[in-house]
């Protein structure tokens, strides 16, 4: 069995959801809508839980999309639903940012329009990119080494912890 040395609890993880999504808000108060767009599976997770708290607190409307992508080889990347995203504010959403290539392939689709803004948030970010990519609203940031993993523990729709391996 594999050693779990656990970081985030599922009662820290409830309170850094709420924070990215007050965060969230307070970077896009005056927007008349988000795309909340959330990379399948546990990213998809995090995006329902984070447009639950959105929902509660903004007066904006709040349209969730799932992305689906092989995360080892991405060259495909599918949405559950198009919409135009012209002029729309999105925020991309998963769990771990290790080394940024997964969050920066999931960008493709969107980028065939002209979206307003792009903002990125996760609930672990590792520190250690590889591709270009900047987190904008981070739960956790953890420095690691490279050979460490940072594993996400959910259950249907409950996010139990997130450690390291």
């Amino acid at each position: 069995m594999e050693n779990k040395n656990v970081i985030l609890t599922q009662e820290v993880i409830e309170k850094k959801i709420e924070r990215i999504a007050y965060e969230i808000y307070e970077h896009n108060y005056d927007e008349p809508s988000l795309i909340l767009a959330g990379i399948w599976d546990r990213g998809t997770i995090l995006t329902n839980k984070i447009a639950a708290h959105l929902k509660a607190i903004a007066p904006f409307k709040i349209e969730v999309v799932e992305i689906k992508l092989d995360k080892q080889h991405p060259a495909e990347v599918t949405l559950s639903h198009e919409l135009d995203f012209t002029d729309k504010v999105i925020v991309l959403i998963d769990d771990v940012a290790n080394s940024g290539k997964t969050m920066l392939y999931a960008l493709k689709p969107f980028l065939q329009f002209f979206p307003k803004k792009i903002q990125t948030a996760v609930l672990v970010d590792r520190r250690h990119k590889s591709f270009p990519l900047s987190v904008d609203f981070v739960g956790y940031s953890l420095s690691t080494t490279l050979q460490d993993m940072v594993m996400v523990d959910v259950e249907g729709e409950a996010i139990h912890s997130a450690y390291l391996v």
